[in-house]
């Protein structure tokens, strides 16, 4: 736009939203849908195409925008040059000596250069070695930090000679397109003329989306806005994997040039952190903002090394590349988007919510406790044409610069300390984490820092929540370690607490209240195929026959040892154990089947056993229970391994109760008392101990 203070003709024709965003910020929006319909035509930046629609197409009158497009795309097909198009250029400047092009500008010093000389580059023409006036770069220093679009005069001169070689391009005038600076003072200022819905739908169709479609709800908008907290928060990690076609790599790629999107995964070290001893190649967090990786699920942590970086940056935000540069300190953050398929619920319960990500750091407890949040991406919106607006949002350009030198500059990681403390569960890194998500939210929604309490309590369960579900994922990869989830705040004034809640949890439960039938257990065995605890549930019907023994369902060579192993013990042992029944005399039919989709294991021996004689006796087994334990085919018991891993999995399928060999003891020792308090633990020296109990408590 403009920048002045006269509103366009037919402004009735806007929304109300749109009309108060021209009146509170003239020459600073732009109509998105627009921007839209030029992106499908011309490979520049969204913030290219916002800067010169904005010049042109400031109007609400259609006769206006029609002149204006026009205008757009003439200058775009006039000045914007293809990567292909560099030899091309050489030519045309050869023989006309001076073209006005749109093209990327960077530029280095090298000091080596008689003195220090200034370079300038133009990254989509591919001119190198361009003559730059040092006047030009004092001016717009941007071009040293990373480059700046823009529209550029190129002169010709072949008597341009330096070095002994002849350097005949020379950049003769600079007009950055990206805007050079925003003033944040006015900035908050009008943003006062807004309530809090409406800025948050302003922010939301500057992205792009249409806020008053149905389908974004609060809870949708609030998740929208925790895409941009990398932006506006120094050193903010996050990850977010869902389904495809859910925007999650769209405002990394569009709505910032301080933000750099890295297709397929995983960027090397070299790229990230710097090439040791090359100046000129500082590494992407000290350029950027935010370090965004698409598709991660397709990257490699294959060196030890590499993950260490990255876990000693995401935790310090410095690093040291083993040069004598000694350590460097940098403000980038680092978010993966990664793709995630399946019922949510299902995933949550029975394995982990890292899963999709590469095997190498698939459960790297260190790796993952570096998130400060995790935005559930299987919520997100499937995007369809009318999730996108018509109305009027920010230049992209233009917030960038309010986001990049205005919000980074704020700080308000002791906002919420006025009305509420965090709960005991929220460690130190849980701190950090939670404070940074509140911070970045104040910044988007309050950047002026006035807020009720209502919204402030809001803003803590939303960003404790998001880092609770990065701690649930570490509890189920080392349940004894990260036993601390339940995160939560208290209010100062009241004393009440808070427990934050990930909705994904609230998952019915797999094993049911009450008593089960005859021959019906749980039991927890570790499966080889998915290097993990799963949880197994038998049944065991027992019929007047002849000793017959089927089995069906999970039928694997070593579940079908323990079951006979099971059944031998108890048919050489029945008198001892005091069972009147000849159990020759039943046909047993054997289901084993797996909640938890586990395949295969050596460990449900005792579980067997107690199946089979509850089935025989027809007697109920216990409510809420799971028997664990193995044993010989003499009724010999093995100790458990994992055991921790067996109490998590238990609890979280619903166990109230748990039986374990008393080889086991000495290991209760080591479990969390937030875990013992949840589960009831016996022990049995023996199965048939195990079987009394399994069976008389039902």
């Amino acid at each position: 736009m403009n920048g002045n203070n006269t509103l366009p003709e037919n402004i009735e024709m806007t929304d109300p939203l749109d009309r108060k965003l021209i009146e509170a910020f003239p020459g600073r929006v732009v109509r998105k849908d627009l921007v839209q319909k030029l992106k499908v035509g011309f490979s520049i930046p969204v913030f290219v195409l916002e800067y010169l629609l904005g010049k042109y197409c400031s109007s609400t009158d259609e006769q206006e925008v029609a002149e204006g497009l026009k205008r757009v795309k003439d200058e775009i097909s006039e000045r914007v040059v293809r990567a292909d198009q560099g030899e091309l250029i050489k030519s045309r400047l050869q023989r006309t000596g001076s073209m006005k092009i749109i093209d990327m500008v960077t530029v280095i010093f090298d000091e080596k250069d008689r003195g220090g000389k200034y370079w300038a580059k133009l990254a989509i023409s591919g001119l190198e070695k361009v003559h730059i006036d040092e006047a030009m770069v004092y001016k717009y220093e941007r071009v040293l930090t990373g480059g700046v679009w823009a529209t550029v005069e190129i002169t010709y001169d072949e008597s341009m000679v330096h070095g002994g070689v002849t350097r005949p391009f020379i950049l003769n005038k600079i007009k950055p397109i990206q805007i050079a600076s925003a003033n944040l003072g006015e900035f908050i200022e009008s943003r006062g003329k807004f309530t809090r819905e409406e800025w948050v739908d302003v922010m939301l169709r500057t992205i792009g989306y249409e806020p008053t479609h149905p389908d974004f709800t609060w809870r949708i908008k609030m998740l929208c806005l925790l895409r941009l907290l990398p932006m506006v928060e120094k050193n903010y990690n996050f990850i977010e994997l869902g389904p495809k076609e859910t925007g999650k790599s769209f405002v990394f790629r569009e709505i910032s040039p301080y933000v750099i999107l890295l297709s397929g995964g995983q960027g090397s070290v070299a790229d990230l952190f710097g090439w040791k001893n090359r100046k000129d190649k500082p590494g992407l967090v000290v350029r950027y903002d935010t370090v965004a990786f698409d598709e991660v699920a397709g990257s490699h942590f294959k060196n030890e090394s590499d993950k260490q970086m990255y876990k000693g940056y995401m935790e310090q935000s410095s690093f040291s590349r083993g040069d004598d540069k000694g350590t460097i300190s940098a403000e980038g953050g680092i978010v993966f988007n990664g793709n995630i398929e399946g019922e949510i619920e299902s995933i949550a319960r029975t394995s982990h919510l890292f899963i999709p990500l590469p095997e190498t750091i698939r459960n790297d407890t260190a790796f993952h406790d570096r998130w400060h949040a995790y935005l559930p991406g299987w919520e997100m919106l499937k995007l369809v044409p009318d999730h996108f607006t018509t109305h009027l949002g920010f230049i992209a350009d233009y917030i960038a610069e309010i986001f990049h030198n205005g919000f980074r500059n704020l700080n308000y990681t002791d906002a919420h300390e006025k009305h509420f403390a965090f709960g005991n569960h929220v460690g130190q890194r849980d701190r950090k984490a939670a404070v940074k998500t509140i911070s970045g939210l104040i910044k988007l929604i309050h950047p002026d820092g006035k807020f009720s309490k209502k919204e402030m309590k809001e803003y803590v369960s939303f960003a404790l929540e998001m880092r609770r579900r990065v701690k649930e994922q570490l509890k189920r990869i080392n349940p004894i370690e990260f036993s601390r989830v339940n995160l939560s705040y208290l209010d100062n004034e009241t004393g009440d607490e808070y427990v934050a809640q990930c909705i994904e949890l609230g998952a019915a439960r797999l094993i049911p209240e009450g008593p089960l039938p005859p021959g019906d257990i749980f039991s927890i065995g570790y499966d080889p195929t998915g290097d993990r605890m799963a949880l197994f549930r038998i049944q065991v019907a027992a019929m007047p026959g002849s000793g017959r023994f089927q089995m069906v369902g999970i039928t694997s060579k070593a579940i079908k040892e323990s079951a006979r192993m099971a059944y031998e013990y108890l048919r050489g042992n029945a008198k001892r154990i005091g069972l009147e029944q000849d159990i020759r005399s039943y046909d047993l039919n054997i289901q084993v089947m797996s909640p938890m989709q586990g395949k295969d294991t050596e460990d449900l021996g005792i579980a067997f056993f107690v199946s089979i004689l509850s089935a025989i006796v027809s007697k109920n087994t216990a409510s809420s229970l799971v028997v664990l334990g193995k044993m010989s085919i003499h009724g010999v018991l093995s100790r458990l391994e994992r055991f921790g891993d067996c109490l998590r999995v238990a609890m979280d399928s619903g166990a109230k109760q748990v039986m374990i060999p008393t080889a086991n003891a000495s290991d209760i020792g080591n479990i969390p008392t937030e875990l013992l308090d949840k589960i009831r633990i016996d022990f049995f020296s023996e199965p048939k101990q195990a079987a009394f109990k399994a069976i008389s408590e039902a």
